[in-house]
């Protein structure tokens, strides 16, 4: 996108800069919906293996994660967005992370297995991704940087609830559930809410720099499903 196309958003009749980067993003986003392994959770085809191996990448990356939403509430320009920030953080560490390891605790996987597994090498790249932008960006830029994860997995968890339950696995229907819950359709609201405040009358330049940040965090939550398909691991 140049500088003309970005002028050209501007005017255009989508209703905001996320629903654009959404738009721009889509391609990607329908692979990842299409993925086996977000399939086989909907249809409870994906091994158990897999997902335990997702379940502890994902615990890595939430500590990451966790991290992004201190940047945030640093860089917030008003009390009200530092304190979701830091509830944001809150709830990561305390309900989200716990929720991983009671579902590993069913496979006998302590709390401290999750916490001494290796990253892979996306999960790194992809945590580093975002530790990166958040140490040098806006607070926009760490939106357009985590919408893909939180509006995506929304997405995902809105898709397979209008499937039928997984055959034999309870654990995938809790799983899904989480992410179609009532309470997290807000908070993803809320992030998008918050972008597009941020965002009103953003600069062709500006625009140009959240496309990029979106498109990227969107090929890395593929990328995550797939390194759950093959279990990567360090080759060497």
């Amino acid at each position: 996108m140049d500088a003309h196309d970005a002028a050209r958003l501007q005017a255009s009749d989508l209703p905001s800069t996320s629903a654009w980067l959404r738009q721009e993003a889509d391609p990607i986003w329908e692979a990842t919906f299409a993925h086996p392994i977000v399939v086989g959770i909907g249809s409870g085809e994906t091994p158990l293996e897999n997902f335990i191996y997702f379940l502890r990448q994902d615990y890595q990356y939430l500590i990451a994660f966790s991290r992004v939403f201190a940047y945030a509430a640093a860089k917030a320009a008003d009390l009200e967005t530092i304190a979701s920030f830091a509830r944001l953080m809150q709830g990561t560490l305390e309900v989200e992370m716990a929720l991983h390891r009671n579902f590993c605790a069913r496979f006998d996987l302590a709390a401290q297995d999750l916490e001494t597994t290796e990253p892979s090498p996306t999960t790194l790249s992809y945590s580093s991704f975002l530790l990166s932008i958040a140490q040098s960006g806006t607070v926009a830029d760490i939106l357009a940087s985590i919408l893909p994860c939180f509006w995506g997995y929304m997405q995902i968890g809105e898709r397979l609830t209008q499937g039928s339950t997984p055959e034999g696995q309870p654990l995938y229907a809790e799983w899904i559930q989480t992410y179609a819950a009532q309470e997290y359709l807000e908070l993803c609201a809320w992030l998008r809410s918050l972008f597009d405040r941020l965002t009103v009358g953003a600069r062709p330049d500006d625009l140009k720099r959240y496309r990029r940040i979106f498109l990227t965090g969107s090929r890395y939550e593929y990328l995550f499903w797939e390194a759950a398909r093959s279990m990567e691991n360090w080759p060497v």
